[in-house]
């Protein structure tokens, strides 16, 4: 086989996962996406953060990995199962992986598996608002926190 054929052909699948890509994150933007990050390990390190967009549909937060082929969303917070655990400023390698300007809220997950309990989630300063908003707007006697 001619090596310009292999080549042409790996530079196709390389291009329709990039327009992939590249699609899908525009089409969670303008749904009213926000950028966000997120880690499921706690590392002390700083690592295992993960850049993505996240979406509101009703009680539930959609979580949307930038580099993921998946079709459907790549993590799911019911907002009824959180409880905030922590706030903080990212510090050291942490600044690399999560948008410019980012907090940190640290979630107890009541909903998750015994084996990823706590998760983090940074975001900038505005969509943390309107995080903390949609997590607090749940209705009466739905947050067993907030009763």
């Amino acid at each position: 086989m001619d090596i310009t054929v292999i080549t042409g052909a790996v530079l196709f699948l390389v291009l329709v996962v990039l327009g992939w890509l590249t699609v899908r994150r525009l089409r969670a933007l303008r749904s009213g996406g926000v950028h966000t990050a997120l880690r499921t390990r706690l590392d002390p390190s700083g690592k295992g953060w993960h850049l993505g967009v996240g979406r509101y549909q009703g009680d539930e937060f959609v979580w949307f990995r930038v580099l993921s082929l998946r079709l459907g969303p790549d993590r799911v917070i019911h907002r009824s199962g959180l409880e905030i655990a922590d706030r903080r400023d990212p510090s050291g390698t942490e600044l690399y992986g999560m948008p410019p300007g980012s907090r940190v809220l640290r979630f107890s997950d009541l909903h998750a598996s015994a084996g990823e309990p706590e998760i983090e989630i940074a975001m900038s300063p505005d969509a943390l608002t309107g995080f903390l908003s949609w997590l607090e707007s749940a209705p009466p006697g739905r947050l067993p926190w907030a009763s």
